[in-house]
This record gives C-alpha cells, sequence and structure tokens, in this order.
C-alpha cells in the first residue's frame, strides 16, 4: 500500500472522529474553522455546549502518544481561534470546552482506536 502523506492521514482521522462524534448524538457545526490566529478541526455541539475538538492521528508511536504533541502553545493557540469563534458568531456566555480526540490507524490505515480525552483545558 502506498504511503499517505500527512494530511491525507490527517483528513482520514478527523473523518472517523466526526463519525464517531456523530455516533454520540453530538451535532458538528464546523470542520478545519480558520481564522488569522489558527485553526480548529472540528466545532460541534453537545446539548447546550460548544466542544472545540483537536484530533491527532498517528500511525506509529515513534514520535509518542498523539495527545503528547499538544503543547502549552497549542493549548494558547486553540483557546484564541475558540475566543475568536464564539465573538464573531455572538456566542460570548455559550458553555464550552475543549476535548482531544486520537486517532490511531495501522500501516495499513485500517482504525485501531479512537480515544476521547473530555474537558482537556
Amino acid at each position: 500500500m502506498e504511503r499517505m502523506n500527512n494530511k491525507a492521514l490527517g483528513s482520514l482521522g478527523e473523518e472517523l472522529a466526526a463519525e464517531l462524534i456523530m455516533t454520540k448524538g453530538m451535532e458538528i457545526i464546523e470542520r478545519n474553522f480558520r481564522c488569522k490566529m489558527g485553526e480548529i478541526d472540528l466545532i460541534a455541539r453537545d446539548k447546550d455546549e460548544m466542544v472545540f475538538i483537536e484530533v491527532k492521528t498517528r500511525t506509529s508511536y515513534t514520535y509518542g502518544y498523539p495527545q503528547e504533541s499538544i503543547d502549552r502553545r497549542k493549548v494558547a493557540k486553540l483557546r484564541s481561534v475558540a475566543a475568536y469563534y464564539l465573538s464573531v458568531n455572538r456566542l460570548a456566555d455559550q458553555k464550552c470546552r475543549f476535548d482531544i480526540y486520537t486517532v490511531f490507524m495501522t500501516r495499513e490505515y485500517t482504525l485501531e482506536n479512537i480515544s476521547v480525552f473530555k474537558n482537556c483545558f
């Protein structure tokens, strides 16, 4: 099987995460929301809460666990993008949380597992 580039692998992981999110009864509001401060992979609604979701997809543990790649700088960036999203959509008083979905694929690009870390930061 041909090796998938990182962008394609990330898109596949985001699609698998979105499918899981919808099976949990959440509604996907935005995919790949971008602004000058950065990007949020998925924005969903879980009952009365907005959920900002970072998806990390890997095929090996060579560089550690996927969630370990989310450092203080990345957290600050995600918070800034989320604040901007809430502001431009006039949702300043909206309850929200940040979740991380880690998607681990086999080297043949079949899903091995998805881990969900709710309300991370």
